[in-house]
């Protein structure tokens, strides 16, 4: 395949016809004289190929190769087009013809024809593409080694080009020159790159303004016509969103009708309650027989107990009247003490009355000096006790205030201490919450939820618990998190269960984590896999929504969870604090809500306004760090503002011990002024009464001595009969307190056989208000179930109302009904803006034609340029990666191409019994060619040129028969390549050749020489062609000379 078939001449070089030549498959030798036409045959070969004059050394032109006198030269190549790898061998056959005819004045024409002679082509790319397939290249050397460039290479001296025409000839000289022609592109093509960038930015700059001007720009007439149609569709639209909304209540309608679920737990809930209240009757009825005896014992008891009061009280008033007995005979025995003693003043008064008088005037002037002296001292004290007064009340006064400052500095400091303790417990719990977010909902939460999970899998739990609600919630909106934890803030830590007996279950779990009274809350709710239809119970608002909306949780059970318990459903979040005071206190708060929390936790009533406690978020924050930043800030400022407490805790103090000491000092003087004055007081008293002394009347005292003696005679006999009365009461009252200890252990017994059967029916009066409860729940379920039904039905005629009516105007609108696919806001929106444009398209219109016409110039030319910048830069990324793998390849075949060049031309040598070498230095690019002639193994290796004619050509034939082993071609000629030669050196070269030719048997090989061939090989692959001595004419030459 792609092997020479045949060739023919005409007119070409000094030769008016020369063939055709049919080319044997193998080996061909053209043998003639000097002037035969042998190197015409290989040049009109390049020719008809397609190669230029310059490749052929025989010309610069074409022109030249046009015989003499004639106006035309044709060249005729056929080349085999057989095997598997066929080009286009439905087309062509098994043959191509490539005919070239070439004018007197250089020009050029090819014809491809079929194995039939039917013009197939006559382009060049398609010569071009033959070519290619079947590897053939004309100007290599290896393919076709004309006359010329054997003798530059035999005569070169230089190692350089030696080097050249070994890349030439392997084409490694050509992808060398590709290569540095892509780099040279490719360091082109990215300036360029870097000046289309710089171009593209003001053709996107010029072609945004062309854009702005084209969408600011329709046709006014076209814009209405749209603005109508979209009327219209805006109608139909409306139409289409009421019906969906019928339908969708009708479904929803029927759906909670078919729902029988809240029944059927009121049912079950009822029959639970009945059994209950059955098993309490029959114990309310053991406990009222019970009752009833115990009734009887209390009357019994009750009587006991006012007999024994009446008789307590019996024996009290004994008990009375003998005391007074008694204190009426001590009396009696005083009176007689008193009868001494006032026989004793009787006889002073008798001395005073026998004495004189003659005194008592100068001690009466002594004693009023002496009384006038101590009431001046009297007043003196006085005054200094008024002083001493005022001053303990302005120190007590002082000191007041001190210990109420003191007072007031130290609850100060302990609500400080306490927010210390609790902000460094928080900051604890958050530094634990880095490795596990369950500790912001406390230390021993993790180990609760580890313990609800072991007792799950244990079976303990009927459906496991969810909780706690806090660590369920995820915020969309991170920065609310202090407005929904404002509005959860007692649920975060509540947890979640379907049923009472889990519910207990789960108590007893916590009682080993928590105390009793700081236990997480815990809710009973059934259960469900489905949210609650929110639909006409939530609020909805165009620009905020609710804590629902704001919210996703971990299952509906949490969030129908905090539907029951809080409705989240119908609270809003306004993050502006005047945006919720106008919406929720204005004219009228939106549907369906009840109250609303700004950003800041503030919570908004339409009445009521009311801010929380907390500032930043406990458990919904999701920065940590920053949270943790904070509480250390704060935990700074709580340790400085204790420090400058305690200073001033102490100075306080140390004020109030001084003032205290005052004080003590102060009502110790006034003690002691106090007794002066009693004393001078007593004094003066003592003195003044010295003169009203008077005698006692003695006969008043003995009559009152008498009665007082009868009145003790009487009383002594009243005193033994209450002794006597008292013993009988005293009998009686042990008697009836006897009875009433004997009715009171009976009672106690009573009570004590009562006590099991009240615990019995309190558990069942716990059970029976659970399960009240529960039916309570229920009956709300059903009853809201109920109203929702009934609101939908409501909701359902309005909206069929509205449906109607909806379609009438849309009908008085469009008769037509119209399909719309869009959503009644996106149409509306559009609406405006449409009227919008139109608007100022009224008030302010260009040309359009102009407009439009910019538009899709500058969008085609920034498209353009976009591309092509696109492209480049894919391009150039993906050429550095290829270049990068073609230099590392194309160094990796050099090698592997010099190595096997010097070891099939050492063989080659080896046939000759010489020796040599090839040295490659691809840095350098040279190659040194160093050979030693048979006979001369002690010499040293010289180079090529010292070497005989017929050595250096048996040398050049043998380092071409190695390019020929390392390079690939369908064919091979070789132009008088043993013309130099000895006979000796011929007939190896040729045995060369020849065993050459057998081993690659499926080449082609042209063997030019001007020698005999008498002496080769009789072989069906060796076919010789003898040309005949040329025809010597006027004004011609010989084109082909005898070398000298």
């Amino acid at each position: 395949m792609g092997v020479i078939e045949s060739i023919t001449i005409k007119n070409f070089m000094c030769h008016h016809l020369l063939g055709p030549f049919q080319f044997g498959p193998n080996v061909n030798f053209i043998v003639g004289n000097n002037g035969s036409g042998k190197s015409a045959i290989l040049t009109a070969l390049v020719v008809g190929l397609g190669g230029k004059a310059t490749t052929t050394n025989r010309g610069v032109s074409l022109k030249g190769f046009v015989k003499h006198g004639e106006n035309t030269a044709d060249v005729t190549v056929k080349l085999r087009n057989r095997g598997p790898d066929a080009y286009k061998r439905d087309v062509y056959g098994d043959c191509i013809s490539i005919e070239q005819r070439i004018s007197s004045d250089g020009c050029r024409t090819c014809k491809l024809k079929s194995q039939l002679g039917q013009l197939v082509s006559n382009k060049k790319e398609e010569l071009t593409s033959i070519l290619d397939h079947f590897n053939i290249q004309v100007d290599n050397p290896v393919s076709i080694l004309n006359q010329e460039m054997s003798k530059q290479f035999l005569h070169s001296k230089s190692e350089s080009d030696k080097y050249k025409f070994f890349m030439k000839a392997t084409l490694l000289d050509q992808m060398k020159r590709d290569y540095i022609h892509i780099k040279h592109t490719k360091a082109v093509t990215r300036e360029q790159l870097e000046r289309q960038e710089e171009c593209l930015k003001d053709l996107k700059q010029e072609f945004l303004q062309k854009k702005e001007r084209y969408d600011n720009l329709s046709s006014l007439g076209e814009m209405k016509s749209s603005l109508e149609d979209l009327k219209k569709k805006m109608a139909w639209c409306l139409v289409r969103e009421k019906e969906r909304m019928v339908a969708q209540l009708q479904d929803d309608i029927a759906k909670e009708e078919n729902c029988h679920k809240h029944k059927d737990d009121l049912h079950i809930c009822q029959s639970k309650l009945m059994l209950i209240e059955k098993s309490w009757q029959d114990i309310q009825q053991k406990l009222n027989s019970q009752k009833e005896e115990q009734d009887s014992m209390t009357q019994l008891s009750l009587k006991l107990k006012e007999e024994v009061k009446a008789a307590s009280k019996a024996h009290k008033a004994q008990e009375v009247l003998y005391t007074l007995t008694v204190v009426y005979f001590r009396a009696f025995n005083k009176q007689k003490q008193s009868e001494k003693e006032l026989g004793l003043l009787q006889e002073r008064v008798n001395k005073i009355n026998k004495g004189g008088s003659a005194n008592n005037e100068s001690e009466r002037t002594k004693r009023l000096r002496r009384i006038s002296a101590l009431r001046e001292q009297q007043e003196k004290h006085e005054k200094t006790c008024a002083e001493l007064n005022q001053e303990i009340k302005d120190q007590q006064q002082s000191l007041f205030k001190g210990k109420e400052e003191m007072d007031k500095l130290r609850l100060e400091e302990k609500n400080i201490h306490v927010a210390f303790e609790s902000k460094m417990k928080r900051k604890n719990q958050l530094k634990a919450s880095r490795s596990n977010k369950l500790k912001r909902f406390g230390d021993n939460m993790p180990e609760l939820l580890d313990a609800i999970d072991k007792a799950y899998t244990k079976g303990r739990f009927i459906k496991k618990p969810m909780g706690p609600i806090g660590a369920c919630i995820n915020l969309k909106d991170p920065t609310l998190a202090v407005a929904v934890e404002s509005c959860l803030r007692s649920f975060m830590k509540t947890f979640c269960c379907d049923n009472y007996q889990d519910e207990c279950v789960l108590q007893a779990v916590m009682s080993h984590h928590f105390l009793k009274g700081n236990r997480p809350q815990i809710i009973v709710t059934p259960f469900s896999d489905k949210v609650y239809n929110m639909q006409g119970r939530g609020v909805q608002h165009p620009d905020y929504l609710s804590v629902l909306q704001t919210m996703t949780t971990s299952g509906p059970v949490i969030t129908n969870c905090l539907i029951d318990m809080r409705g989240i459903e119908s609270i809003l979040i306004i993050k502006e604090k005047e945006a919720a005071r106008r919406v929720m206190q204005g004219d009228r708060p939106p549907k369906n809500c009840r109250e609303a929390f700004t950003g800041e936790g503030d919570q908004v009533y339409k009445d009521r306004y009311y801010t929380p406690e907390f500032s930043t978020a406990k458990y919904l924050s999701g920065d940590l760090e920053t949270e943790i930043s904070m509480i250390e800030s704060e935990l700074e400022n709580y340790q400085a503002q204790l420090s400058r407490f305690q200073l001033h805790l102490a100075s306080v103090t140390e004020d109030i011990h001084q003032m205290d000491s005052k004080l003590h000092g102060s009502i110790m003087a006034l003690k002691k002024t106090l007794a002066l004055v009693n004393q001078v007081e007593a004094v003066i008293t003592e003195l003044e009464n010295i003169e009203e002394e008077q005698i006692d009347d003695i006969s008043s005292l003995e009559e009152v001595i008498q009665e007082s003696q009868q009145k003790i005679e009487s009383e002594k006999k009243m005193v033994q009969d209450a002794k006597k009365e008292l013993d009988v009461q005293e009998q009686m009252a042990t008697e009836i307190d006897w009875k009433y200890s004997e009715v009171r252990e009976k009672m106690e017994q009573l009570e004590d056989d009562m006590e099991p059967l009240k615990e019995e029916q309190a558990k069942e009066e716990v059970a029976c208000s659970r399960q009240e409860r529960n039916l309570k729940v229920l009956e709300n379920k059903l009853k809201s179930h109920q109203d929702n039904i009934e609101a939908m039905r409501s909701e359902l005629a309005l909206r069929e109302e509205e449906a109607k009516e909806s379609v009438a105007k849309a009908s008085e609108i469009c008769p037509e009904r119209l399909e719309v696919n869009r959503s009644a806001k996106s149409m509306d929106s559009e609406l405006s803006r449409l009227r919008r444009r139109v608007s100022v398209q009224e008030s302010n219109h260009g040309d359009p034609e102009l407009v439009v016409r910019q538009y899709a110039e500058a969008l085609s030319n920034y498209r353009d340029k976009s591309n092509q910048v696109r492209d480049l830069k894919k391009f150039t990324d993906r050429l550095d990666n290829i270049m990068s793998d073609r230099q590392n390849r194309y160094k990796i075949m050099r090698r592997s191409l010099s190595v096997r060049c010097k070891l099939y031309f050492n063989n080659f040598l080896i046939k000759m019994n010489c020796c040599g070498s090839m040295m490659f230095d691809h840095n350098n690019e040279t190659l040194s060619i160093s050979v030693k002639p048979p006979g001369q193994e002690e010499v040293r290796m010289s180079d090529m040129r010292s070497l005989s004619g017929g050595e250096r050509s048996f040398s050049t034939v043998c380092f071409i028969l190695a390019l020929w082993e390392i390079t690939e071609s369908p064919f091979r000629c070789l132009d008088e390549f043993d013309v130099y030669m000895d006979m000796h050196n011929r007939r190896i070269s040729l045995d060369l050749l020849l065993e050459l030719s057998e081993r690659q048997h499926l080449r082609q090989f042209i063997f030019i020489t001007p020698l005999s061939t008498g002496n080769l090989p009789r072989s069906n692959h060796i076919k010789i062609h003898q040309l005949q001595d040329p025809e010597r004419e006027r004004g011609q030459t010989d084109e082909d000379t005898s070398p000298q």
